[in-house]
């Protein structure tokens, strides 16, 4: 079981959300709206894409990375790295 199954509704809807965002901006530049209008709803649609991110996050160390880390060994350390490597691909983004 994923650490998110118990919110997963309200996942998908977060990203139902950004997904019309999305197709909201490039109605925008199709229809030539103004540059600042357009990079204010990139701006509104990338935030609501790192709220779900960090939500993940969050479920993926209390849930994933506990248990690995409960278990003890290798398995911890690989869930310790996957971890840290998912929080610097977030940084980076």
């Amino acid at each position: 079981m994923n650490g998110y199954t118990g919110h997963k509704d309200d996942l998908l809807k977060r990203l139902g959300r950004a997904e019309g965002q999305v197709r909201g901006i490039a109605r925008m530049v199709e229809n030539d709206q103004y540059c600042i209008d357009i990079l204010t709803q990139v701006s509104a649609a990338t935030k609501a894409l790192e709220s779900v991110a960090l939500s993940l996050l969050a479920d993926h160390l209390s849930h994933c990375v506990a248990e690995a880390t409960a278990e003890g060994g290798t398995v911890a350390a690989e869930k310790i790295l996957e971890a840290n490597q998912a929080i610097a691909r977030l940084v980076r983004s």
